[in-house]
């Protein structure tokens, strides 16, 4: 009787969510063994050496009752294997993990595989300007926020979809730092995928996309302004009394030439009949 009472009050373990980053590769799920990497890389046969067969088990790098509380539950260092015994090989600190190249600030598709699908919420962190792999991982070496939240994405192929934008600014070796914790199990899960960023295409690292959207209109705003085809006043269609001051000077200076001019035919019609008049009266004298 003792013994059923005993056995009835083990706490019964719920229905738990397994899984970790597959893209980017997690040191995970990229050393996971079968898959080849082991053979490959140094870095997972190190690891290998370390933790044996537990890296077969690539889905269960997760803590209990974390609640949040994650950067006083995981000890520094021990970030990659969410400070679990025996995954510290992942942990090692090397400069030669395999590692995604990714474009800074370019929009990427993640994707978090799971063996037992069950809601939650990914928070991603990318490691600091300076971060140094050959030295262990610590909290400090991370942003102080996540570049990235997903909260229940929808699930394709065995594998938790969301899209978003990487880091601005980054270059070189680094750690995208993915926490998954789930809502209606008790456990958050930890994974440390290695990647190395490039400039994106065609710009400089750290280029803001939306100030490449705003520059085309100040350029072609300045085009059209400095054009030489584009006749003067040809912008200011809205002031209609500067076109009439101006046309009345023209106006004004053509009647004056033309009141000119017949002032001066008057002129020369009185010089011609003055002369007339006077011949005439010479010609009645002399008969």
């Amino acid at each position: 009787m003792l013994g059923i009472l005993l056995g009835s009050a083990v706490p019964v373990s719920p229905a738990r969510a397994h899984g970790a980053t597959e893209s980017p590769p997690s040191r995970a799920t990229g050393c996971e063994p079968g898959r080849g990497a082991v053979r490959a890389s140094a870095a997972c046969r190190a690891a290998a050496r370390v933790s044996g067969a537990a890296l077969a088990e690539w889905d269960e790098l997760r803590v209990p009752n974390v609640r949040g509380r994650d950067r006083r539950m995981i000890p520094d260092g021990r970030l990659c294997s969410a400070g679990i015994e025996r995954f510290r090989g992942l942990d090692l600190a090397r400069a030669d993990w395999p590692a995604t190249r990714l474009a800074a600030a370019a929009r990427h598709t993640f994707r978090y595989r799971v063996s037992i699908p069950h809601r939650g919420g990914f928070r991603l962190y990318v490691t600091r300007d300076g971060y140094r792999p050959t030295r262990p991982l610590t909290w400090s070496d991370l942003e102080p926020e996540p570049f990235l939240k997903a909260t229940d994405p929808p699930r394709r192929d065995g594998a938790y979809v969301f899209a978003g934008r990487l880091p601005r600014g980054k270059t070189g070796r680094h750690v995208i730092y993915t926490i998954w914790q789930t809502s209606d199990t008790p456990d958050t899960y930890y994974s440390c995928s290695d990647v190395t960023f490039t400039a994106a295409r065609g710009r400089p690292a750290g280029h803001d996309p939306a100030s490449a959207r705003a520059a085309p209109s100040r350029s072609a705003g300045a085009e059209a302004s400095s054009s030489p085809s584009a006749p003067p006043g040809a912008g200011a269609p809205s002031s209609p009394v500067a076109g009439t001051s101006a046309a009345k000077p023209a106006r004004s200076t053509g009647l004056i030439v033309a009141a000119a001019g017949f002032a001066g035919l008057v002129t020369i019609l009185l010089v011609g009949g003055a002369v007339a008049l006077v011949r005439r009266t010479r010609v009645r004298r002399e008969f």
